[in-house]
């Protein structure tokens, strides 16, 4: 079983940065972090594998945010250049299996945070 806990979210002005923490604990293939805006379905951010891999990003933050692995098992969301488009509730989420970039492929979900560009 994987417990993930987020924090980090808040609201910012468009162009600010903001930076989501992650604690994971057990094992996992890898971490992601996906994105709900009221009305859409959830879409995957970004994605780390544990270990080996590079990371995956979703064109539209490629560029503006950065996913990476830190002490004690959290792992980061660092966001810059904030765009109004941005604002959703932002999840963390554990594969053991594939790191395919799809919410369906992640089986343990942290109960997200909410992030505000304005």
């Amino acid at each position: 079983h994987v417990q993930l806990v987020e924090s980090g979210g808040g609201e910012v002005q468009a162009g600010g940065s903001l930076r989501l923490s992650c604690v994971a604990s057990g094992s996992r293939n890898c971490v992601g972090w996906f994105r709900q805006a009221p009305g859409k379905e959830r879409e995957v951010v970004a994605i780390i594998p544990s270990g080996y891999g590079y990371p995956y990003y979703a064109h539209s933050v490629t560029g503006r945010f950065t996913i990476s692995e830190g002490k004690a098992n959290t792992v980061y969301l660092q966001m810059n250049s904030l765009k109004i488009e941005d604002t959703a509730m932002y999840y963390c989420a554990a594969s053991r299996r594939s790191c395919s970039p799809s919410p369906t492929e992640f089986d343990y979900w942290g109960q997200g945070t909410q992030v505000t560009v304005s």
